[in-house]
């Protein structure tokens, strides 16, 4: 897509082809840590973090090592391996200058390796044939909307708290309509 400006893909990314709303990668975090807002906002910005970083180093090591040797079908492997040794970075910096924040997030933050809304975003760049610049915005706008998702959730969970849900509905079935209905509400943006 050499023609598409990174700008765009960014505000695509965040809007209108949500990972998370619109191609539901990344969902069991989504869920698991959407009720308190500075926990989504953590998670939210780790994930971010780790998209934006592993999109640009994911982009090197596929266009400059896994396409010139034709080891393509190493991609997977490869970009696992990338993933997970950021993912242990983000979570030793968490641990170090956030230690409330990394005992919220408990077992997410290393989960975040196995995200597969991390992978997804790798997989998509080399699918779409992004340049670099349209990798980091795609990679960028794609933390920063599963952020605004997370957050969105968060604000809502708490709310519901003081709602009179019917019991049946309660815990994830809430979780999930609440998800479908903000799936089709960011599909207006489209």
């Amino acid at each position: 897509m050499p023609d598409t400006s990174a700008i765009v893909i960014l505000f695509a990314a965040i809007l209108t082809n949500n990972i998370l709303l619109a191609n539901f990668l990344g969902m069991c975090s989504f869920i698991a840590c959407s009720n308190q807002i500075n926990t989504a906002v953590g998670l939210g910005t780790a994930v971010t973090f780790v998209l934006t970083m592993t999109a640009m180093i994911n982009y090197g090591v596929y266009y400059l090592v896994l396409e010139p040797l034709h080891l393509e079908h190493l991609q997977f492997i490869v970009f696992i391996a990338v993933i997970a040794a950021f993912v242990q970075f983000v979570e030793m910096f968490v641990e170090r200058f956030s230690p409330k924040l990394y005992f919220a997030l408990g077992i997410f933050l290393p989960l975040i390796t196995v995200n597969c809304a991390i992978l997804g975003a790798s997989l998509f760049m080399i699918i779409r044939k992004y340049n670099f610049a349209q990798s980091v915005g795609y990679g960028f706008g794609a933390g920063l909307g599963w952020m605004l998702a997370i957050i969105l959730m968060a604000g809502l969970q708490q709310k519901m708290r003081y709602s009179n849900v019917p019991q049946p509905f309660k815990g994830v079935a809430i979780a999930m309509i609440v998800t479908c209905v903000l799936a089709m509400a960011f599909m207006g943006f489209a």
